[in-house]
């Protein structure tokens, strides 16, 4: 019997890796901007697997300079409350913590059950609030949005207030996406093109 979310851990990791069949049914999801991003995974998919460790992330995501653990969560509801417990709080803070240090940006994926296959694009992501980055990682960082915390100081993810995994993908594969190519310097010419050449003076 699966466990519980684990559909949806395997259908991000789908998504992110560029499985066709995942593509195609997350792309009709969306309008056609959206479809095209998603659909952008089959060019430069991620390298996705599965996370183990104390850490509380489900799956680690790559592609070039760009590094993601990512936790995930789903409800048919459109909001998602973190426990009070001092052990998540400490586990969150040392998440944030060791992430910072790698230079890796840790996301919180909520996936939204019953929206049905005309509902749009059902995934919303998140991540830690209070952390810093730099370089192309902080412009990432600034982009996605933090989650937010109740009067009692716990964390709690609102759907709507999270940026859709398609508008996601379309900023990270505009920075992934090669840059056009340099022209080639002019060849030199080879001792073998001067043979018959007038000698100097």
């Amino acid at each position: 019997m699966p466990l519980p979310g684990a559909e949806y851990e395997r259908e991000l990791k789908a998504i992110l890796s560029g499985d066709p069949q995942a593509v195609s049914q997350a792309a009709k999801r969306c309008g056609a901007e959206g479809a095209r991003a998603i659909e952008a995974t089959l060019v430069r998919p991620f390298l996705v697997a599965r996370a183990a460790g104390s850490l509380g992330c489900d799956l680690i995501a790559m592609s070039g300079d760009f590094s993601f653990p990512i936790e995930v969560k789903s409800s048919i509801g459109d909001t998602l409350r973190f426990s009070g417990s001092a052990h998540l709080k400490e586990q969150l803070a040392t998440l944030r913590r060791e992430c910072e240090r790698a230079g890796v940006l840790p996301l919180h994926a909520f996936r939204r059950k019953g929206l049905g296959p005309k509902g749009g694009d059902p995934w919303r992501l998140f991540t830690l609030p209070g952390a810093r980055f730099t370089g192309r990682m902080g412009l990432v960082y600034h982009r996605v949005p933090k989650l937010d915390t109740t009067a009692k100081g716990n964390l709690v993810m609102r759907w709507d207030d999270g940026i859709p995994l398609h508008r996601l993908l379309a900023y990270l594969d505009a920075m992934r996406a090669p840059m056009a190519a340099t022209p080639s310097p002019p060849e030199l010419a080879s001792p073998a093109s001067a043979v018959g050449a007038p000698a100097a003076r």
